[in-house]
């Protein structure tokens, strides 16, 4: 990943079908039928979601004779783990501070 927003890389991520490849790859490298298997995604739906993964750079392959494998490409993913990351670290901003209600009988309207 470079130095742009990893837009890409999260759009394919926040696919239902292309999580589900990802989280099948957890366990390690697998060919097309092994995925096809586990995820119970078929054919031609499979190969076009692996050509997205592969365009955002999340899925490495390797061919072996007729079989192509996939694995996840760790580097790629912790740069996007950390891209996010940002976002939850100390330099979020603060909660705005809680408002005070006055005492009285008209609290009960009003909305926060």
């Amino acid at each position: 990943m470079s130095a742009e927003p990893p837009i890409e890389a999260l759009k394919a991520v926040a696919h239902p079908l292309r999580f589900r490849i990802l989280e099948a790859l957890q366990s390690g490298e697998r060919n097309v039928g092994e995925i096809e298997q586990a995820t119970g995604i078929t054919q031609p739906s499979l190969s076009q979601q692996l050509a997205v993964l592969r365009a955002a750079d999340l899925v490495e392959t390797r061919k072996d004779a007729k079989l192509v494998y996939y694995k996840l490409d760790g580097k790629s993913l912790s740069a996007l783990a950390a891209a996010l990351g940002q976002f939850a670290g100390d330099n979020a901003s603060p909660a705005p501070p809680a408002r005070r209600r006055a005492a009285g009988a008209a609290n009960f309207a009003r909305l926060t």
